[in-house]
């Protein structure tokens, strides 16, 4: 389906952005963004949940945007959610009522998801060059580094420390104490320890930073003659004297900062001064594009057929050395089996995707140990970095990816959403039909869901010439037994049934 216009909603541990943009062939022009300072990671108690308060502010911004986003289809909408929703032990629950309020699903992603997104923004937003640059963006709960050449990203990292978090811990009720700024440059310093080496040695042409607090940082030594453009080394240390001379940040008169963005000046500069420090940086760029444009044109690429997720599962198959026909022939297969049970008007074009991609991943474990590979598989998907999918998507394939062998009793307590099962069945039957690892021989196969399980409709001689899969068929229908449903297998007469 074509649009004309796309957003993107990026849930920050700070602020919460909505960016709207026009389609241009390849290009997006942006039309309008909102912001709200709702400060969800200030919002979180010692046991890491989101205080109730909060979550109230954060609910009636995600209204006003839900406003603006009246009419949208859900294809042309990406909602992402970063480290204060990573972090949060009740953001299940938070989540469950905020899209209610928006009105959209919302995503939350990893850290180095986050970070390949924030690249792909800030590099849309600059010439093109083949030459190597260093990005930096300094969120609310976390700092994003990336060196890329055009637009890919080479290195990618996601460090723990960010400008709210930093500002409470440090600066608690708004201080600014020289011993209390050395402990949290330093604390930022030990976390850069981690990367600095390995990206000093990889070199970047030019470094470039994003996110609020680099142009809030920006606009002052500007707005202050500390800087002709910008971030400088000299011009931070400036402002880190003008900042230990307040001592307050309720005397803190600088030209150039927003009011909105005083309180988490101090941790976020602590950041910054650290990451010139420990990375040698003398100067920096400072973009306008941050997360939620590199939001924007990833789901560009998605609904113009150019979706990274797609690129990410290639690259696994190669890097498990999968055997492709066989991935090929279960994802075939399933996709049949599904079509048929959901029938033309119930066709979920997102769940038929996830099946592929399960299908595709289903047997990268082998790579590691063929006993026990489909745990190993799950634990893959659900642990490394897949650029393009979001948390939920890889828990999600990990699931389907555990379930299509084995012991179903596994899923009881993985609280499988309205929909899986049937994906689960459909995967776990394409196994088994395709075990043989040769296309299946099915002139004819039915499927579909009852009221107590599944139902399969084979020819009357099927079984009967094929006894390893009769007996498969057995213990799968005891599978599903045990946790209370049933697979029915019988004989397809009715030749008015519609047949795979």
């Amino acid at each position: 389906m074509q649009y004309e216009t796309l957003a993107a909603v990026d849930l920050g541990s700070n602020s919460f952005h909505l960016q709207i943009g026009r389609i241009v062939g390849d290009q997006i022009y942006l039309l309008d963004g909102l912001r709200e300072p709702v400060r969800l990671g200030a919002g979180l108690t010692r046991e890491k949940r989101i205080d109730h308060a909060t979550q109230l502010r954060a609910l009636e911004a995600l209204r006003r945007f839900s406003d603006r986003l009246r009419g949208f289809p859900p294809d042309a909408v990406r909602v992402v959610g970063t480290n204060a929703l990573r972090v949060a032990k009740n953001a299940r629950q938070f989540l469950a009522e905020a899209k209610q309020a928006l009105g959209f699903p919302i995503e939350i992603i990893a850290g180095h998801e986050e970070a390949r997104l924030v690249y792909l923004g800030v590099v849309h937003g600059l010439p093109l060059s083949r030459e190597k640059r260093l990005v930096m963006d300094i969120g609310g709960g976390s700092t994003e580094f990336i060196i890329g050449s055009g637009m890919e990203p080479q290195l990618v990292d996601s460090l723990y420390m960010g400008c709210v978090s930093f500002s409470l811990k440090y600066f608690a009720e708004g201080r600014i104490e020289k011993s209390a700024f050395k402990q949290a440059e330093l604390a930022a310093g030990t976390e850069l320890q981690t990367i600095a080496k390995q990206y000093t040695r990889h070199g970047w042409a030019e470094a470039v930073a994003s996110s609020g607090t680099a142009r809030s940082i920006a606009a002052v030594l500007e707005a202050s003659g500390w800087s002709e453009h910008g971030i400088s080394a000299d011009g931070l240390e400036k402002l880190r004297s003008a900042l230990l001379k307040a001592g307050d940040i309720e005397r803190l008169a600088l030209p150039g900062l927003r009011e909105d963005r005083t309180s988490v000046l101090p941790g976020g500069l602590a950041i910054m001064c650290a990451a010139v420090t420990e990375l040698g940086i003398e100067h920096m760029k400072v973009s306008d594009a941050a997360l939620r444009q590199g939001v924007l044109y990833d789901l560009l690429g998605r609904v113009q057929k150019h979706d990274m997720r797609e690129v990410t599962v290639r690259q696994f198959m190669r890097r498990y050395h999968v055997d492709t026909a066989q991935a090929e022939r279960v994802a075939e297969l399933a996709a049949r089996l599904h079509r048929h049970m959901m029938g033309a008007s119930e066709r979920d074009a997102h769940a038929e995707q996830t099946l592929a991609w399960a299908a595709s991943l289903h047997e990268i474990g082998i790579s590691i140990a063929h006993n026990g590979y489909h745990k190993h598989s799950a634990y893959v998907i659900a642990n490394a970095d897949m650029p393009g999918f979001s948390r939920m998507e890889q828990s999600q394939l990990a699931r389907l990816v555990l379930a299509h062998r084995g012991k179903l009793a596994k899923l009881q307590d993985l609280s499988l959403p309205p929909g899986e099962w049937e994906l689960v069945f459909c995967l776990r039957l394409a196994s088994l039909f395709c075990r043989s690892r040769t296309a299946p021989d099915l002139p004819q196969l039915a499927c579909e869901m009852t009221d107590s399980g599944f139902r399969v409709l084979l020819p009357e001689t099927f079984l009967e010439n094929r006894p390893l899969s009769a007996a498969a068929l057995v213990d799968e229908a005891d599978e599903w037994k045990s946790i209370g449903m049933r697979l029915e297998v019988k004989a397809l007469r009715d030749a008015a049934t519609k047949a795979v």
